[in-house]
């Protein structure tokens, strides 16, 4: 993935429509949990064991929500001068030291 054209085509996107004035850290989150409830809808009543799609939803369906919650994770990260990457592999260091390898 090209994150850097990813996040030039989100400003474009965004700046072409003049939304950046809607685009608050709080409207932007508020978004983001909308788009992630719409992933969680699709699969909301699917028994704890089935891992293929329901039959009421298409991959391209779960594909555009998810493709939802990225545009506003990133759209966020921009907003908030948040770098994603460096964000990530910080908590995921976090996270191994929390939770150490069970596999000896």
């Amino acid at each position: 993935m090209n994150y850097e054209k990813v996040k030039s085509d989100i400003e474009n996107f965004v700046s072409n429509r003049k939304w950046q004035d809607y685009h608050t850290p709080k409207n932007l989150s508020m978004a983001l949990s909308v788009e992630t409830s719409e992933l969680l809808e699709i699969f909301q009543w699917q028994m704890n064991n089935e891992k293929e799609y329901p039959k009421s939803a298409s991959k391209t369906e779960v594909e555009d929500e998810v493709a939802d919650i990225f545009f506003y994770l990133v759209r966020f990260c921009q907003v908030m001068d948040i770098d994603l990457e460096k964000a990530f592999y910080y908590k995921m260091k976090k996270n191994a030291e929390k939770y150490p390898n069970q596999i000896k």
